[in-house]
């Protein structure tokens, strides 16, 4: 049932000529149905949250002060195709005793509903209330306004384009937004790289463009340029990638690459497109990251485990990488279960969310007559 209306979700989003990029991540086929019962899997594994005690200390009065882990309470969900994020989400819900609202884009409509009465049956099966999980069974914008001015929500989380971040974020009437927002990701090549490491781990990075956590710029050491941007063109060029490289890549490529402006380095392309530009080391690819960088993912690949370190601790993206892909970013990759979204605000949840960043703590607090006198 679920893999018809998929289908007839993609027609119908062909016929209406909706962006490559969005058609991509509408498909559920059987790789995808795959990837979301591995998740269901590791979701299961992981330990209980809830009532869970985080850390304990005794206070100067003698109380003993706990953190104890309870849920946010009823939270909305909003987000664009990507059929396989209504099970996710609602497993991440379940899993952390919390009640979701799930509003997902139109052109996912019929994939959703499927997939949600797929979900109330098994909630059903296990004496769990079927609303702890219902889909916003509407393609009216109206909807979202309205729910963000409830008081019953908690929390909201959009997933999507800026347009939807803007709008959720523009509309809520006093309810706490956690974005999901854009993933302009980095790669440095440090001048201590190994290059043929270099070039896998951008090919990678770039092999699935229609997601937040591809590689949308390629900064490299200008001690290596010369060396390593003519393999870097070859790699990409095989790959359909186009390089938009700046006046010091330019020089060393030539007019077989397009010129960067501006814009394309705040861009996310969603699309087999790539910014290049050349730096002075470590301190000119910080500031580089801290000038256009989103607070999604980077990466810097080097052999120097001391330049690679500084890196670690003084990028402060949610997710920061040696050595490997950034679209490893996610927590089904740390072994975590499933996926909210990445949090790129500040927050008591940054970087890849499951379902502990449903979760928050309160104080439990035990005493033997203390008063304040």
């Amino acid at each position: 049932m679920v893999k018809e209306e998929n289908a007839r979700d993609v027609e119908a989003a062909k016929a209406n000529d909706l962006p490559a990029p969005m058609i991509s991540r509408l498909v559920f086929d059987d790789k995808r149905i795959e990837r979301v019962l591995n998740n269901l899997d590791a979701v299961a594994e992981l330990p209980d949250l809830i009532g869970t005690t985080e850390r304990t200390r005794e206070a100067p009065n003698g109380m003993e002060v706990a953190w104890q882990r309870m849920p946010i309470g009823l939270f909305l969900m909003v987000y664009e195709s990507r059929p396989n994020v209504t099970v996710d989400i609602a497993a991440c819900a379940i899993r952390s005793a919390n009640g979701v609202i799930l509003r997902g884009g139109s052109e996912a409509i019929r994939s959703n509903r499927a997939l949600a009465s797929i979900v109330g049956d098994a909630l059903e099966k296990v004496e769990l209330p079927r609303e702890a999980v219902t889909l916003l069974d509407t393609t009216d914008k109206r909807s979202i306004e309205y729910l963000l001015q409830r008081d019953e929500i908690s929390l909201v989380i959009p997933r999507g384009g800026t347009g939807l971040m803007d709008f959720v974020s523009e509309h809520s009437r006093g309810i706490p937004v956690l974005n999901h927002y854009k993933g302009v990701c980095h790669v440095y090549v440090h001048e201590s790289a190994d290059l043929e490491l270099a070039l896998d781990i951008i090919e990678d990075a770039k092999a699935r463009p229609d997601v937040c956590n591809a590689v949308e710029t390629v900064l490299i050491d200008n001690a290596i340029a010369a060396e390593f941007l003519p393999q870097l063109h070859e790699r990409l060029q095989r790959a359909g990638v186009e390089m938009r490289c700046d006046a010091g890549a330019r020089a060393l490529l030539g007019d077989v690459v397009a010129t960067a402006t501006e814009e394309d380095w705040h861009t996310e392309y969603l699309d087999l497109a790539v910014t290049v530009g050349l730096v002075d080391g470590l301190e000119h690819t910080i500031s580089h990251i801290e000038r256009y960088g989103t607070d999604h993912t980077e990466t810097i690949v080097a052999r120097d485990e001391q330049i690679a370190q500084e890196f670690l601790n003084r990028v402060n993206s949610s997710t920061v990488f040696h050595n490997a892909s950034t679209r490893l970013s996610n927590l089904p990759e740390f072994g975590l279960g499933p996926e909210l979204g990445t949090s790129t605000t500040r927050l008591h949840a940054y970087g890849p969310m499951g379902p502990e960043a449903l979760t928050i703590t309160k104080y439990v607090v035990k005493g033997t007559g203390q008063r304040m006198g």
